[in-house]
């Protein structure tokens, strides 16, 4: 790790752990350190920084419940996996976790029954009057929360509410219903007091913000889903390819 990459500002009012806690974070993403690889050892970062132990601490604690890196007693300290998607696949979060060696998981905010807003209705093609399901719930990666995610569906669609479990995908596909294409959105934003909370990042962190709507081979709209994930552990990867070239 180069000495120029981790620095202080002694002219910036921002408390001098933080500095380093954001230039160590900088430095990983910019190098894009591989998943597990072990930063320096404290006494080198405080050489490297010319602060204190104290000082070191602080800013790894900080980059800790970020989660960022993960400390391990008497072993030392490492950087944790971020989570990618590939915007061409289609494939849900429970799916797209284990494909990538994760653990995923879920807090539940909300399963229940309920009616569509009048916008709801009009991307779902269904009527104010029908049943729908909404699902809302923190998803968590290796036990760190990644992102929350809002969906309703038509409840024909679906199983029993009782049933839907850890993927919403595999509930649909038990009624033949998984979808087959669909479209995405995804904005820049920050986030807002609840979501920093339920994130378990400070607040104005930058999120991305995931609308979702797919479909069955049909047209026939399956789900809309509104996602925020944190911007520090979420990479959304696109493939291009040149359509002209022969």
């Amino acid at each position: 790790m180069e000495l120029s990459k981790i620095s202080r500002d002694n002219g910036k009012t921002t408390p001098l752990y933080i500095q380093i806690a954001n230039s160590i974070h900088a430095y990983i993403t910019d190098n894009k350190l591989a998943v597990g690889e072990a930063l320096p050892p404290e006494r080198d970062l405080c050489a490297m920084t010319g602060t204190s132990r104290v000082t070191i601490r602080k800013a790894l604690d900080k980059l800790a419940k970020d989660n960022v890196i993960q400390r391990k007693q008497g072993m030392g300290t490492f950087v944790l996996p971020r989570m990618t998607q590939l915007g061409s696949s289609l494939s849900g979060f429970t799916d797209s976790a284990y494909n990538q060696g994760h653990n995923p998981d879920a807090i539940w905010i909300m399963k229940a029954y309920g009616t569509p807003t009048a916008e709801e209705a009009s991307i779902l093609k269904i009527s104010q009057a029908d049943k729908v399901v909404r699902l809302g719930r923190v998803r968590l990666s290796d036990g760190h929360p990644l992102a929350i995610e809002h969906a309703i569906v038509p409840a024909k669609l679906l199983p029993e509410i009782s049933e839907i479990s850890e993927s919403l995908y595999q509930a649909l596909e038990t009624k033949g219903n998984r979808p087959i294409k669909g479209t995405q959105k995804v904005r820049a934003s920050l986030a807002n007091p609840t979501e920093a909370g339920l994130l378990s990042i400070e607040e104005n962190s930058e999120v991305l913000r995931i609308e979702r709507r797919t479909y069955l081979q049909d047209g026939t709209p399956i789900e809309l889903t509104r996602s925020v994930y944190r911007g520090d552990r979420y990479d959304f990867v696109m493939n291009l390819e040149n359509k002209h070239l022969a």
